[in-house]
């Protein structure tokens, strides 16, 4: 019998995976897998004692599956994850495609098959949808899981306005595959997925090209820089937001400033990315 643990974090999604848990490792068992549900820990690696199972399940948000992965790559494992979207935005979900509801998503995790996608590396830490600095990129963090829960995608928007009254360039010398520049940068946004906060950003990334999508906004003033990433949003192409595609970043700067991995702390600068072309194995929904 395949080995099969469910990782849920029972704060996501006002509790309904808490609620659907049954019906959830009902459909596992019912495709031939003892499986094994574990509320999260983040102070635990879900894979000590763990080392063999055949499939991992989180549920949760883009955080779940950030701390999952992690804790996997920690343990040198390439054990396929399912993920059942049960977040405010579920980024990395929706990019492979999974449907929104709980128990159907582990039904297309049950019956599915495994595919190779893209993962991001930065310094010693992993990230599956977007690693970023600067305006904005800390949101996520800040925004407590109550507003999340109440009011959705809204509760970021509204801690984001607030980053306004704090925006700084940060100074940046950078090396993208190859080629060297400097910027005084207000953001910095680099894709392995297609969008954050459920906000569609980046235009042309997939999970399955080997490649980031990497946005950086250059400071100007505060109307310019603000028009600038507004006609962006709008599907423009303003030149202060250099849009590059690449595999390998490597980023220094003179000020320490916080970076974000999937809504959780990043990684400290100087700044090794890499993308990671088919790093993560998943269970997807079965071809139809």
């Amino acid at each position: 019998m395949k080995q099969a643990a469910f990782l849920y974090n029972d704060r996501s999604g006002r509790g309904k995976i808490a609620r659907r848990l049954e019906a959830i490792l009902a459909v596992f068992r019912e495709h031939g897998y003892a499986i094994e549900p574990l509320p999260i820990d983040f102070d635990a690696n879900p894979f000590d004692g763990r080392e063999g199972l055949d499939l991992l399940v989180t549920a949760g948000g883009d955080g779940t599956v950030n701390f999952a992965v992690n804790a996997m790559k920690r343990k040198g494992l390439d054990i396929p994850l399912g993920v059942i979207p049960a977040g405010t935005a579920n980024d990395f979900a929706r990019a492979l495609g999974m449907a929104h509801d709980p128990v159907e998503a582990a039904r297309q995790i049950a019956s599915g098959r495994v595919e190779r996608v893209d993962v991001g590396r930065v310094n010693d830490r992993w990230f599956v949808n977007i690693f970023s600095f600067g305006l904005f990129t800390t949101t996520s963090q800040r925004t407590s899981d109550e507003r999340k829960h109440r009011i959705g995608k809204l509760a970021y928007m509204i801690e984001g306005f607030k980053e306004f009254r704090a925006m700084h360039a940060v100074p940046l010398e950078v090396v993208a595959d190859g080629e060297r520049f400097d910027l005084r940068s207000l953001m910095v946004l680099i894709f392995n997925g297609v969008t954050a906060g459920g906000f569609h950003l980046a235009r042309r990334s997939s999970i399955k090209d080997g490649l980031f999508d990497c946005l950086m906004l250059e400071k100007r003033g505060f109307f310019a820089s603000t028009l600038a990433m507004g006609r962006f949003l709008l599907g423009g192409k303003p030149k202060i937001v250099r849009h590059l595609q690449v595999r390998r970043l490597e980023i220094v700067s003179t000020v320490d400033e916080p970076t974000d991995a999937d809504g959780q702390p990043g990684a400290g600068f100087p700044l090794h990315v890499e993308c990671v072309a088919g790093g993560l194995a998943v269970q997807c929904a079965p071809q139809e």
